[in-house]
């Protein structure tokens, strides 16, 4: 049996076989040629081992996901899948096979390996899940409830709404999607991007995929067989949108050591044995660090320990006395000893039922209708989705999908005790379904269908604005979704802009700025003059909101890992929640209209020189440092559906923004489209490397071709 390799004008795979297990073997061998430095640093970070070869700046997270037991729990859910979907299971297997089998030629091709002297490893049957795990760890943006706690012990209970947003390190996406009765054709069109972190190479994988069983054009994710997120079976189409569901719990842990190893305090008042080992993690250049494990009833201890944080922090003291003694309330002194330092664990649905969802993946091909695809996505675990689906047929899906635990309130907002009762898991939340209004269905991380599931959501404005351009005409094409990509309107600069408009006494030169943001259309374009203008006072206003004594006790965060900083730091949280910190109606004593007046003065005397896109460029995140790359400025801004999130007040520089862009036809899939930030190829060189970034830049995407006869073949190998 034979996997076929063939190729299109763009270098996008496409691939042939007589069998679903050859194909997934051919899909697991192009992607090592094409990505096997992508592949091999994925892999690392699954298993915490970059350190060993990025050397000590990626010890953070090796010790994260060390302690999360994430590479444990890709084994334990690949176990399971075998026990319970041995056809999934061998599925993935052929994938691993297939990556086993391109690494070294992809290694040899890609100039990483050399400057790091890494070789290529191999992958294991649960690597996959290993790689799935590691991506989405972070998409729920648990360390947002270290955030809560802060908040709550410093302000107060009603600061936590002052604070809410779609924060730092969340990741989010646009879809929408139309009915047959809203288009030219008579058929649904789906359409939208993710937005993740920008990455060389990318996050997502164009690819075809096709054997007897079906043949499917869709966006993959590096290491892992299928494609799950974004697909076209040419009968029926799905996307996904971040539900924002809370399905990740943090408890506070009572420790103690005693000779045979680390005791936890169950909530019956029982002292019960924690799981304990250690492990080296390797540094290049430099000595291991050795890392603590411990495992309680509750979950991994991902912060804190038996002698609590480290580096003679003892709890949370040092800086964050309130904190610790909020913390510290309510531990038990039964025994009559004092209360120990802070530990945390954390509860994560893979991790309590051994299934990360892989099973929804051969059946998601398979489709042919959205009940197909219904069906399969009760199968997903994590991350927690809002899917869109749409067929031939007229069948039209708006759900959620994911493990989402029911338990008590107080688990969902900040970190619950774990010695006292009350907090256990209960079983799933039956995943919300929605509709469509006036044949539209928009979804983009806002308060929606998966509203019952979470605890905050992204501002409502680009869910509006994509849902008002959608009414701007009677029917719609697939050539014009592109437009709606690529809008760059505002909505969230207005209570700014309203606080100006009240201004009187300001320099000729802050008068001017004024007149000229009043009149400014509210478009965040990169040749735009006045969105620079705008960019720069509302940095000015973050900054001063900031260092406002009031949020004084929280500029410091405590001892936490690394990792979970970036949802701890002030700055950025009042640069993401401005808009409801200018409309709130007390903030603390802050004179608002003069820290916008001071903001336009400061910006006055020395105004941005250029336009918005000479600052706002484009950041991507590259596992090693590459400055030969001159990178483009960028239209769009956090609250656009043209969302480049910049951090305001610290950087106009855009890390993350739309990962890949789909128009999926269902009159004609070949009417399609799709782009990547970057292109097809993850080797630096390589015609396709970067091929797309200028169709990306300027909102145009690349045709979807699936006739072969186009198509220049490759390689065949015996499968």
């Amino acid at each position: 049996m034979t996997g076929e390799i063939f190729r299109d004008a763009w270098g996008i795979p496409h691939l042939r076989a007589d069998g679903v297990r050859e194909l997934a073997r051919a899909q697991g061998r192009v992607t090592a040629l094409d990505r096997a430095w992508q592949l091999e640093v994925e892999r690392h970070r699954s298993q915490g081992t970059s350190a060993s070869f990025l050397g000590a700046e990626s010890l953070p997270w090796d010790r994260f996901v060390r302690r999360t037991r994430l590479d444990d729990t890709a084994r334990r859910c690949f176990a399971e899948l075998e026990r319970r979907d041995p056809e999934t299971a061998e599925w993935v297997r052929a994938y691993v096979d297939g990556v086993n089998e391109g690494l070294d030629e992809g290694a040899r091709r890609t100039p990483e390996f050399a400057r790091t002297g890494l070789a290529p490893g191999r992958w294991e049957p649960w690597t996959p899940l290993g790689v799935w795990l590691g991506i989405h760890i972070l998409f729920a943006g648990f360390p947002a409830k270290l955030w809560r706690e802060q908040v709550v012990r410093h302000l107060g209970a009603d600061a936590v709404g002052l604070f809410a947003a779609d924060g730092p390190g969340t990741s989010g996406s646009n879809g929408w999607l139309v009915s047959g009765e809203r288009t030219v054709t008579g058929q649904a069109i789906i359409a939208g991007d993710p937005h993740r972190f920008i990455e060389e190479p990318g996050v997502y994988q164009q690819i075809h995929l096709s054997c007897p069983e079906f043949d499917v054009i869709g966006l993959a994710v590096p290491g892992v067989p299928g494609i799950a997120h974004f697909g076209h079976t040419g009968t029926v189409a799905w996307a996904i949108t971040n539900a924002m569901a809370d399905y990740q719990d943090l408890y506070r842990e009572r420790l103690r050591r005693t000779g045979a190893g680390v005791e936890a305090l169950d909530p019956d008042g029982v002292w019960r044995r924690a799981a304990r080992h250690t492990e080296l993690v390797e540094v290049a250049g430099e000595e291991p660090v050795e890392v603590e494990l411990i495992e309680t009833a509750r979950g991994p201890v991902v912060i804190g320990g038996p002698e609590g944080l480290p580096d003679g922090s003892e709890g949370l003291s040092g800086g964050s006395e309130g904190l610790a003694d909020g913390l510290q309330e309510g531990f038990p002194d039964s025994l009559g000893d004092p209360a120990p330092p802070l530990a945390v664990a954390l509860r994560y649905p893979p991790r309590v039922t051994s299934d990360l969802g892989f099973s929804a993946l051969l059946p998601l091909l398979r489709a042919r209708h959205v009940a197909d695809v219904d069906r399969a996505v009760d199968l997903w675990a994590e991350p927690v989705n809002v899917v869109q689906a749409a067929d031939t047929e007229g069948g039209l899906l708006h759900r959620v999908a994911g493990k989402v635990p029911v338990r008590s309130e107080a688990n969902g907002i900040r970190l619950v005790p774990a010695w006292e009762p009350g907090h256990d898991w209960n079983g799933w939340h039956e995943t919300p379904r929605g509709g469509l209004t006036d044949g539209v269905a928009a979804m983009a991380n806002q308060r929606g269908v998966a509203a019952p599931l979470g605890i905050e959501f992204a501002p409502p404005h680009r869910a509006d604005r994509i849902t008002a351009l959608l009414g701007e005409k009677a029917r719609w094409s697939a050539a014009d979704m592109p437009a709606i990509h690529m809008d760059t309107q505002l909505a969230s600069a207005e209570p700014l802009l309203e606080l100006l408009s009240t201004l009187d006494v300001l320099t000729p030169e802050a008068a001017r700025i004024r007149q000229a943001l009043l009149a400014w259309d509210r478009h965040m374009d990169a040749d735009s003059e006045a969105a620079a203008v705008y960019a720069a006072v509302r940095s000015a206003v973050v900054r001063r909101l900031a260092a406002h004594p009031a949020f004084a006790a929280l500029t410091a965060p405590p001892a936490y890992p690394e990792v979970l900083l970036p949802w701890l730091a002030l700055l950025p949280r009042v640069g993401f929640a401005l808009e409801h910190l200018l409309r709130a109606e007390e903030l603390y004593g802050i004179d608002r209209a003069e820290a916008v007046r001071s903001a336009v003065e400061e910006v006055a005397a020395e105004p941005p020189s250029g336009s918005w896109g000479d600052t706002h460029r484009l950041a991507p995140w590259r596992a090693l440092p590459d400055s030969s790359y001159a990178e483009p400025g960028l239209s769009g801004d956090h609250d656009c559906v043209l969302c480049t999130s910049s951090v305001p007040g610290l950087t106009d520089l855009s890390a993350r923004g739309p990962a890949a862009r789909y128009i999926w036809d269902l009159a004609d899939r070949e009417a399609s489209r799709w782009v990547v930030p970057r292109g097809a190829s993850g080797i630096p060189g390589s015609p396709h490397h970067r091929d797309q970034l200028p169709l990306w830049l300027g909102g145009d995407l690349v045709p979807v071709v699936t006739d072969f006869t186009k198509f220049e073949r490759e390689s065949a190998s015996d499968a």
